[in-house]
């Protein structure tokens, strides 16, 4: 299964690829987690990508027809086409806070999950900036059911410890079972 990341710099969008690489080796799968970097500054749109499989990844580049793709700000799709590439009955992630979308899209299972509402319930911030990396992670990992949640809360608790490690893995619990949409 092959990922695809949008957000914006300092929104953790590559440590999101890593951490959901990261629970993939817990379940004993394969996978990778490759960055993109554009302008390499906090607030520009950012993209990282992941592959998960059970059998050996051979490929090594970026991810152009991913089956799920992640939006971790949904402002980022008036300058950036999160859905080239994207699968025929794909899964579309977003961050949302009302579930509802100016666009239509036809053709793909769409998710959403208010990931920014839970980083601030939560306080937790990098830069200023809401961090949503362990909300998206939980979320995906309900949206594909590749992953139990269980496996990505490990992954949460050995990257981040104390007060951090427990308001992130919170974070990714309180996305899961509120994700919405399919």
């Amino acid at each position: 299964m092959e990922f695809r990341f949008h957000g914006r710099g300092g929104q953790g969008v590559v440590t999101a690829s890593q951490l959901l690489v990261a629970s993939a080796f817990k379940m004993g799968l394969l996978g990778q987690s490759i960055p993109m970097f554009g302008a390499e500054r906090r607030g520009a749109p950012v993209e990282a990508y992941a592959r998960i499989s059970n059998t050996p990844i051979r490929r090594h580049s970026q991810v152009y027809r991913p089956d799920v793709v992640a939006v971790f700000d949904p402002k980022i799709m008036e300058v950036v086409d999160v859905l080239r590439g994207l699968k025929p009955n794909g899964i579309l992630l977003l961050n949302s806070p009302e579930g509802k979308f100016e666009h239509r899209f036809e053709g793909f299972r769409v998710y959403c999950v208010d990931a920014t509402g839970i980083a601030v319930k939560l306080g937790l911030y990098f830069a200023g900036f809401p961090a949503v990396n362990t909300a998206i992670v939980g979320a995906l990992a309900k949206a594909t059911g590749i992953l139990p949640l269980e496996a990505v809360l490990e992954t949460i608790s050995s990257t981040w410890s104390g007060k951090v490690g427990e308001l992130n893995a919170e974070a990714a619990k309180l996305a899961y079972n509120s994700i919405g949409g399919g």
